[in-house]
Formats: C-alpha cells, sequence, structure tokens
C-alpha cells in the first residue's frame, strides 16, 4: 500500500515538473517578439560603455583574447560575446603630427549588457584596476554609490515565477511600493537565471506598470527601482530607462545630494548616457556647493569624468575644495582625481596640479599601477614638465612593467611623448616587456607606442623586438583600419620616424581604396598624414612600387598647408628676423626664399644658393614677395655691413684696415684672439662667446681663389631652419621625430641643412643687429655651419 502511494506520488511530482517547465518555456516565447525586437531595435541607436580594468594590471589567472582587447571608448572597454569578430570604437586620442594629442567627446558603442557587470565584478581585479576602487577606501561612500560586486542572490527561480505570478494577480491594483518590492525581489536572482525572468510577458508587464505610476513614487523608490534595474543586468537601450530618466530629471528639485550622487552613479553601473539628468545635478551642486565634504567632493568627480564635461562655473569651486582637502586624498583617490580631471578635461590651474602631482608622488609607493597610469594620462593632458614625477617614473616604471598589460604600457610612453621627455630607463622597460603582452594589443596601442617610440627616437637596435612585434600587430589587425584608418597612419608615421619603411602596409595605406575611404571620411582629417607618407616614399624609397597620391590631392594639401603658413609659421618674430637678417647679409630679398621646401613635412625654411665660391645666386628669377610684417620689420633695421673692423670689435682683435667690399657683401678675414678672460662676452652684457660660435668665428674667413672646388657641386643649396624646443626632446639637444625625418630628408634631397637652434637664436633677438648679422654669417660660411 505504501509503495503505490510512493509512486503516485512520484508521477505528480514529475508531472507537476512537467507542465512548470513548458509555462515557463511558453513564458519565454510570448515575450520574445516583444523585448526581443525592442531590445535589438534600440541597441542599434543607443551604446553604453563599461571599463575594463584589466587592461591595465594583469593577475596571473586572467583570460584573454583578441577581442578582450579592442576598445569601446578611450579608457574603456566592453564585455565582448565569445563569438563577436571585431567591435571596436573610434579613438579618443588622435595621435599624429595633424591631429591633437587631447581625448575628445564621447562616441557611444554597442554591448550586450546582459553579463558585463557580473563579469566585471567577478572576473576583473578590483582593487589594482577599477576605476571605482576609491570608493571603498572610506565607509562614506556606500551613501552615494552602489557597489554591483555586494549584489546579493537570496531569492531562487521558484520564489521568482511566484513573484511574477502576483505581478499577473495585482495588474492595474499594483501600487509603487507593490513594484519596487517585487523588482527588489526579483533582482536578487543568480545571475545565470536573469534571462528567464527578464524574457517573461509578466515581468514586461510589472515594467509596464512601474512606468505608468512613476509619478507616485518617491525618490527613495525611483533609487531602488533603478538598483533593481542595475543587478538584472537592463540594457542600457531598454525603453523603460528612457522613462526614468525623465522622471528623475523632473524629481531632482526633490532629492537630496547623496541620492543625486547615487542616481548618476546608478546611471553610470547601468551604462546609460544621461546628460539632462547630470545637468540637474550640477546645478543642484553649484547652488549648494558649500554641502561638499571630501567624500561627495570624490564622487563628483568621477561622475563629472564619466561623463566627459564639467560645467565652467564648477571649475573654479572644485579647484579650491581639492586643494583644502588634498593633504587628505587616499593613494587610490589620487588617482581617481587624476583620471577624472584627464576624462572632462578640466583644466586646474599649473600651481594646482602641480601641488596634485606632489601629493601624489608622496604616496607613490602605495598607488596602483592603474593610478600610475592615471597621473601620467594627466600630466599629458597638462603638459606639466613635473620632473621629480617623472625622474620617479624612471624607477618606478621598470619595477611595475613586468606586471603591467598593454594598455597601461602604452599609456605611460604616450605620455613621455607628449611630454616630450625621453628616458631610457621607462622606454626600455616597456619595450623590453611588450614582445610579453603583444598578442593582446589593439591595433590602436600599437599605433600609439609606434609613434611614442619613434618620436622620443628610440633606435630599432636599442630593442631589436620593439618594432617588429608592433608592426606585426598593424599587419594581423588590417581589418581594423577599414574602420579605423588613423591607427594604420599613426603607426607607419611613427615607423618612418624610426627609419623602417614596411612597404607591404605603405601600400596598403597609399592604395587608392584606402585613400578614397580615409578622405571621405567627416570626422578626421587624414590628408596631410597620407601627403606625409606619400612624400616620405618618394625620397625614402624611389625605386618601389608602393602607390602614390594623385596630383591633384597633393597640389590640394599643399594649398592647405600653405595657407595656413602664411597665417602662422610665417609672421613668427624668430622667422621674420632670421628672412631680414639673412637678406642684409646676402644683398637682397633676391637671395632668401621662405618656402616649404618640402611642402609635405608642412613647415617653413629659408632657401639659400650659394655658388662654388660661396657667392650669392638668386633663389629664383624674380625677387619673392615678402610679407607686410616682414617689411616692416626690416625698415626698422639699420643696414650694418659686416666688415673686418666691426669683426675686430666684435672679438676685441685690433682694428684691420678696411678693404673694398665685393659685389654683395665684403666677407671679412677673421683672425683669431687671445680672450681677456676664459670666457668672454661679446658685448658687456648679452651672450656669452660659447667654444662653437667663436671657433665659427675664426674659421670664417675668405675663401682662397685658389682652393680646390672640383668636388663642390655648381650650387649649393641651403636650408636654414629656425627652431624652438617644441621640436626637441626635454632638455636636451635630440631632434624630436617628425624634426629628425625632416633633417633626414632634406639632406636625401640635396640641401645642406644650417640650423639656427633656439637655444642660440632666440637670446640674439633682442641684441644689436649687428651682433645677428655676425652670427648669421659664421652659420652661412663657415665650416662649422658646413658640417650641419
Amino acid at each position: 500500500m505504501s509503495a503505490t502511494v510512493l509512486f503516485h506520488h512520484l508521477a505528480k511530482r514529475r508531472l507537476y515538473a512537467h507542465v512548470q517547465r513548458i509555462s515557463i518555456f511558453r513564458a519565454q516565447r510570448l515575450s520574445a517578439n516583444v523585448e526581443n525586437g525592442e531590445q535589438k531595435r534600440e541597441e542599434e541607436t543607443e551604446r553604453t560603455l563599461v571599463y575594463k580594468p584589466s587592461a591595465y594590471y594583469r593577475t596571473p589567472t586572467a583570460r584573454y583574447s583578441t577581442d578582450d582587447c579592442l576598445e569601446t571608448k578611450e579608457e574603456s572597454s566592453r564585455s565582448l560575446s565569445l563569438n563577436t569578430t571585431f567591435h571596436q570604437q573610434r579613438n579618443l586620442y588622435r595621435i599624429s603630427s595633424s591631429r591633437r594629442l587631447s581625448s575628445t567627446k564621447n562616441t557611444p558603442s554597442d554591448i550586450d549588457y546582459s553579463n558585463a557587470e557580473s563579469n566585471r565584478a567577478t572576473k576583473e581585479p578590483r582593487v589594482n584596476g577599477d576605476p571605482r576602487a576609491f570608493q571603498r577606501c572610506r565607509p562614506e561612500y556606500q551613501n552615494m554609490t552602489y557597489d554591483v560586486s555586494q549584489r546579493s542572490s537570496t531569492v531562487d527561480l521558484n520564489e521568482a515565477l511566484l513573484v511574477l505570478g502576483k505581478v499577473t494577480e495585482l495588474k492595474s491594483n499594483m501600487g509603487p511600493s507593490d513594484a519596487t518590492s517585487f523588482l527588489c525581489k526579483l533582482s536578487q536572482i543568480p545571475h545565470e537565471q536573469i534571462a528567464v525572468v527578464r524574457k517573461d510577458a509578466r515581468f514586461n508587464a510589472l515594467l509596464r506598470h512601474s512606468a505608468e505610476n512613476l509619478h507616485n513614487f518617491t525618490p527613495t523608490q525611483l533609487l531602488d527601482a533603478l538598483r533593481s534595474f542595475v543587478n538584472l543586468g537592463l540594457p542600457q537601450s531598454h525603453s523603460i530607462l528612457g522613462l526614468y530618466e525623465t522622471e528623475f530629471c523632473r524629481r531632482a528639485s526633490e532629492m537630496e545630494l547623496h541620492q543625486l550622487l547615487l542616481a548618476a552613479d546608478l546611471w553610470r553601473c547601468l551604462g546609460r548616457i544621461v546628460p539632462r539628468y547630470l545637468e540637474k545635478l550640477f546645478d543642484n551642486v553649484s547652488r549648494n556647493f558649500n554641502q561638499l565634504g571630501l567624500p561627495e567632493l570624490l564622487q563628483l568627480l568621477y561622475i563629472i569624468g564619466e561623463g566627459r564635461r564639467c560645467p565652467d562655473a564648477l571649475v573654479q569651486p572644485i579647484e579650491s575644495l581639492l586643494m583644502r582637502y588634498l593633504n587628505q586624498l587616499k593613494p587610490e583617490e589620487l588617482g581617481a582625481v587624476s583620471l577624472a580631471l584627464f576624462k572632462s578635461q578640466i583644466s586646474l590651474s599649473e600651481r594646482a596640479t602641480r601641488r596634485l602631482v606632489d601629493r601624489t608622488l608622496a604616496v607613490v609607493s602605495d598607488l596602483s599601477d592603474f593610478g600610475i597610469a592615471n597621473v601620467m594620462k594627466l600630466l599629458r593632458f597638462s603638459y606639466l614638465d613635473h620632473l621629480p614625477w617623472l625622474e620617479a617614473m624612471g624607477s618606478e616604471v621598470p619595477r611595475r612593467a613586468p606586471r603591467m598589460e598593454v594598455q597601461g604600457l602604452m599609456h605611460v610612453v604616450l605620455s613621455c611623448s607628449a611630454l616630450h621627455y625621453r628616458d631610457n630607463r621607462i622606454l626600455l622597460a616597456v619595450a623590453e616587456q611588450l614582445p610579453n603582452v603583444v598578442n593582446r594589443c589593439r591595433s590602436k596601442d600599437a599605433a600609439k607606442m609606434l609613434w611614442a617610440f619613434g618620436t622620443l627616437g628610440v633606435l630599432p637596435n636599442q630593442s631589436p623586438q620593439l618594432y617588429p612585434c608592433l608592426t606585426a600587430i598593424l599587419r594581423e589587425r588590417q581589418l581594423e583600419f577599414q574602420r579605423f584608418p588613423e591607427h594604420l597612419l599613426t603607426g607607419l608615421l611613427g615607423l618612418a620616424f624610426a627609419g623602417l619603411f614596411p612597404q607591404d602596409l605603405l601600400s596598403l595605406a597609399l592604395s587608392a581604396e584606402f585613400v578614397n575611404k580615409t578622405c571621405n571620411s567627416k570626422e578626421l582629417e587624414l590628408k596631410k598624414d597620407l601627403f606625409t607618407l606619400d612624400g616620405t616614399v618618394g625620397l625614402e624609397l624611389p625605386e618601389s612600387t608602393i602607390p602614390r597620391l594623385s596630383l591633384a590631392m597633393r597640389e590640394e594639401v599643399t594649398k592647405q598647408l600653405w595657407d595656413f603658413a602664411q597665417s602662422d609659421i610665417c609672421r613668427k618674430p624668430e622667422m621674420l628676423e632670421a628672412e631680414a637678417v639673412l637678406q642684409k647679409l646676402l644683398g637682397g630679398e633676391m637671395f632668401v626664399r621662405k618656402h616649404m621646401i618640402l611642402p609635405h613635412l608642412r613647415s617653413i625654411d629659408l632657401e639659400v644658393h650659394l655658388d662654388q665660391n660661396d657667392q650669392p645666386v638668386p633663389v629664383s628669377s624674380e625677387p619673392c614677395r615678402q610679407n607686410p610684417a616682414s617689411q616692416n620689420l626690416e625698415q626698422t633695421l639699420s643696414g650694418v655691413t659686416i666688415t673686418d673692423n666691426l669683426l675686430a670689435q666684435i672679438t676685441n682683435s685690433q682694428k684691420i684696415p678696411v678693404r673694398p667690399s665685393n659685389k654683395f657683401l665684403q666677407k671679412p678675414v677673421v683672425h683669431a684672439v687671445e680672450p681677456v678672460h676664459v670666457r668672454e662676452s661679446i658685448f658687456s652684457v648679452g651672450v656669452d662667446l660659447t667654444d662653437n660660435l667663436l671657433t665659427a668665428l675664426t674659421k670664417s674667413g675668405k675663401r682662397s681663389s685658389h682652393t680646390d672646388d672640383s668636388s663642390k657641386p655648381s650650387i649649393q643649396r641651403l636650408a636654414v631652419q629656425v627652431t624652438n624646443r617644441n621640436q626637441y626632446c626635454y632638455r636636451t639637444e635630440q631632434l624630436l621625430g617628425f624634426h629628425a625625418l625632416k633633417r633626414r630628408q632634406l639632406v636625401l634631397a640635396g640641401y645642406r641643412v644650417v640650423e639656427l637652434p633656439h637655444w642660440e637664436w632666440f637670446p640674439l633677438l633682442r641684441r644689436s643687429h649687428a651682433e645677428k648679422l655676425a652670427y648669421m654669417h659664421c652659420k652661412i660660411f663657415s665650416d662649422t655651419g658646413s658640417k650641419k
């Protein structure tokens, strides 16, 4: 008897389970057309972000794939499905000689958000690479932030189905408290069962009921609902979120500061961009700025950074409050502040930025690798030459590099490049580590690092594996260049700086198909980069079969560059002064031509021609047209002729009898002199007569007519370059990559380069015209000048 009862009991249990599975399956199918169609359509138009800190910090157990390394936004990544072949976002840092090194506005991207937060909470390191790690530094943050990792899973699927059944029972009688209670319970189911609930038609009905009663929700209930949406992994493009955003904007005036900040944090967890709500938040903060303590300020800065904008009215108050709390900030908070300032493009005063970096330097040993990268970004954005910090990086980066991921390494060298700061300890430590992580490198990372290493003059023989492994990434990621052509051009320019020319990649970049697609882009101006590569191929690889740009495009870009040069470079005082002094020295404006000698290198030089006897030869049959500024400057100068007598006075030698001047200009014989002191000034005040300048002056005597000039070309072509400090590595005389490329190509084109370095020429701008003429004479006619 008992066996029969037990048999019937088991049969009933199996039948009940079977019916339950059928009902769940039907519910899933009924809601599929509604939610999937709506979600699919909305996710095509709106996009989201999820930060991926694992790109900055490595753990031994971390798993990576090629897709994991593809970007959605600058400093942001998203969770990608395993079958995704290619998802990537327009880069925020446009690195090339014609593209500014600064971040731009966000560009959203597609994402399947269902498991993004759970993946981030369970698989990625939370301490050393999480941009929200600072929120765990103080308990006060708990009132205004939401930690997804603390989500509880206390409701099983059966309980969730019972909750959904109550939704059907209540229907139109459901109030705000019922709706928020149901949502909170449903949000506590395990992650693997969320998809079942979200596809249930009764869940969609619950969302509709909550939307119909939004105006009756209290601020606390609104926040509870929003927190539930985060736990349920609701896609940022879901239509219900638009309704909630509108309601939050309407009710912002009723909410306290902590509630406003919490709502902003929840929107960030959802990955939804809410500019209207942020405006309401900023308005409230502006009116109640005195309520901000240290935690509130840090959370506000985080929200500002993630929103990529800050109202101008808040910048000064934020700086003042930040300086007040500066010494109380913990290491991860300092890194978070640096990242927020960088992302939002907030320009603090130089003094405030230096104090911030000073404070960070004091705790640098406790700062995470992620924080190190953030401070480097801030220096890069601010162009701040904080030498103590950079010196510290000379020891910190080699120590940390073996555990840093590729994006962290990239930001370190890119910041050094932006600051023109070369430290072989930093650069070679990164170069040594790159082969170990290069397989996780995006094309964007490879291009930026090629640019950075090339700009700072790291030669291939200094790190034999560096350039080959990064070039290999460009080859492997060629598919990405169809969407992001700037990465290919940036990488090729960096390789050209280092004297490397991969013909297959150059052929791709200059192919008609690639050029047409690139030039038709409305977002980027890449014609100048293409023009530079085209001219480089013509000079460096004259025998190659690499395609070339059309004549029409070359003329178009040349005109653009020349128009800009005439309005900017040609009007610089140092250039006008050099042009005027050269014309006086050589005997007239027909002997000097100010123009782009090599247009693809985008800069202006002064071209001078000399015959075999070092006599000036007109550069063109007609005098070059001067701009009015140059003419006015020339009129203010006294027409001083360089004579032996004048040079004797300059060098304190005895007076030399004046000799008749030749047709153009007397080139005097200069005799060596015994200086009164070891280092003697040209005048009582002014520039010291350096060893180089003294040698040039004393060797610039008149060439003998009997000298064998058979080896000289009939015409010597000189390119006189007026340089400035931005063309050199910081505090060195080493030219940066683009300018070294130009110097090399001028020589290939048959020019002798005569450099007027800024450390010599700029001080002379404040001196007498006679001294400038003497200096220019030495540069043009001396043996020292001929060696340059």
